[in-house]
């Protein structure tokens, strides 16, 4: 299987049609669907569906176009992480990353880095530890923002200098928006949304106590943005973190008693990373020791 038909396959799934897929990719059609169809043979499965006005994947092709783009990507990574010269260090450095008020000192951390090696660029993607942990797994991730615990017989990993503050975002004509703080008690039997999915077994979950067995969630996310946009219809109150940013209408009060986490940036142990990446986490041990909570 070559890279050169991954390709050919992903622009016939994009286009959806084996001629403008061939024009695109400047060659001719018969070239293509011999291509695909040795393809097909190779897998021993069928991969399209095809009419006289377009195609379609069958299940097997959808399991190998999502297949194709992370082999695809793996593969631009590993030549990127090759493009560096020796006096002038180059490439680019993958960081996954939640949201988080640390997500600040990660970004200020590059800030720093990136005048020091201008020829060095980043990408961040945005999600919550379980895909960040398994694309760095993967190896479509060099480093990754996260809540502690880590486990430490994969990773190694740096702790962030602030903790993260548990809250709760309601309406501002809710019942609640006038409280300095949130008690357990206060959210049993209202309508909450959630971003953890093993909920009696996070540390909100553990908060909440003998009162867990009552906790009515109604909704699920893992970006407070949409989270807050459910808030504002009045669909019900987000268990969330505080963050640098404010949803008109909406107001964040803080947990009593206090819940708060830590978050810290990882990378998988014993793996072989390119000049760029390896710079950037010596980088950033120094940068995170030597800054502290009181100067953010």
């Amino acid at each position: 299987m070559e890279l050169r038909v991954l390709n050919y396959f992903l622009a016939i799934a994009r286009e959806e049609n084996f001629t403008r897929a061939a024009e695109q990719l400047h060659i001719t059609q018969p070239t293509l669907s011999r291509q695909i169809a040795d393809l097909e043979q190779e897998l021993g499965v069928k991969l399209f569906i095809r009419s006289n006005h377009n195609i379609i994947l069958t299940e097997d092709g959808m399991i190998l176009k999502r297949r194709a783009q992370e082999i695809l990507s793996l593969a631009d990574k590993t030549k990127r992480d090759f493009l560096q010269k020796d006096e002038n260090l180059e490439g680019v450095i993958s960081i996954g990353s939640g949201e988080f008020l640390s997500t600040k000192v990660l970004t200020d951390c590059i800030a720093r880095f990136c005048k020091k090696h201008p020829l060095i660029h980043f990408e961040i993607y945005s999600g919550n530890a379980g895909n960040i942990r398994d694309y760095i797994e993967r190896g479509l991730l060099d480093l990754g923002l996260m809540t502690e615990p880590i486990d430490i017989r994969k990773y190694e990993f740096i702790t962030m200098p602030v903790e993260e503050q548990w809250g709760v975002l309601v309406r501002e004509d809710s019942h609640l928006a006038d409280r300095k703080f949130i008690s357990p008690q206060d959210l049993i039997d209202i309508p909450l949304i959630s971003s953890t999915n093993e909920f009696a077994e996070s540390s909100v979950g553990k908060w909440f106590g003998e009162y867990s067995s009552r906790v009515n969630i109604i909704a699920k996310g893992n970006l407070l943005y949409n989270e807050a946009m459910l808030a504002k219809s009045n669909i019900g109150a987000v268990i969330c973190i505080r963050l640098n940013c404010t949803y008109e209408g909406l107001r964040f009060i803080p947990f009593y008693p206090s819940l708060t986490t830590d978050t810290a940036l990882a990378w998988k142990k014993d793996q072989f990373f390119s000049a760029a990446t390896t710079s950037f986490i010596d980088f950033s041990k120094k940068y995170l020791k030597g800054i502290s909570g009181d100067e953010l």
